[in-house]
């Protein structure tokens, strides 16, 4: 089997899906992309990926885009490294549950609180509101200690990297038990690795 191409920029969120790289033990081939120089908008990359966005993933000819998207292939084709109920699995419903729960409800929230948009009509925003992302979030982790309990999973990747990218810029305040379930994410020795290889990343791209 070909090993999976990552097209890859740090401080984006191709670091949700280098952090699953790492979980995999460094599964992928990794290709920069300077956004910076709008490499993402070239005619060979947009081949790739039709939006121009970071991350992509190319294996065995075929493409996948969406950071949750990645995470998620990536741990159906390695199974070994067990970070993926198996299709049988009464938790795989609650896997896939959570993990695009975070795009779909966790990043837009905070994207709106960002920019400071105020929502009228909370019955026609596909995150509700703010008060419902952060219940459906205490929920979620409410058992411990990972989504799934004592099974860390790929979930947990997209849905601890973005609730650990909200805390970090403001968007979810460092309180329990959000701050207790990122800390105990990024202690983990591959988050560690991913955060050091963009550090990497960043002075090859000229970008320190």
């Amino acid at each position: 089997m070909a090993k999976p191409v990552l097209y890859h920029m740090p401080q984006t969120r191709g670091g949700t899906t280098m952090w699953m790289n790492e979980e995999l033990d460094d599964v992928c081939d990794v290709k920069l992309i300077n956004m910076k120089a709008s490499e993402q908008k070239s005619p060979e990359f947009l081949k790739i990926n039709p939006m121009g966005k970071i991350p992509a993933l190319v294996h065995d000819g075929v493409a996948v885009t969406e950071a949750a998207a990645i995470c998620a292939y990536l741990a159906d084709v390695f199974p070994q490294a067990g970070l993926a109920p198996a299709a049988n699995d009464p938790k795989r419903g609650a896997y896939f549950r959570w993990m695009f729960f975070a795009p779909s409800c966790i990043e837009p929230m905070m994207l709106d609180k960002f920019a400071q948009v105020k929502r009228e009509n909370t019955a026609s925003v596909g995150y509700g509101s703010e008060a419902d992302v952060l219940n459906a979030i205490k929920t979620a982790i409410g058992d411990g200690p990972y989504l799934l309990g004592e099974k860390f999973t790929a979930a947990d990747v997209v849905f601890g990297s973005t609730l650990n990218f909200a805390m970090m810029f403001g968007a979810i305040e460092k309180t329990e038990p959000f701050a207790s379930y990122a800390g105990r994410l990024t202690a983990r020795p591959a988050f560690k690795r991913a955060m050091e290889k963009n550090a990497t990343f960043m002075k090859e791209l000229g970008l320190e």
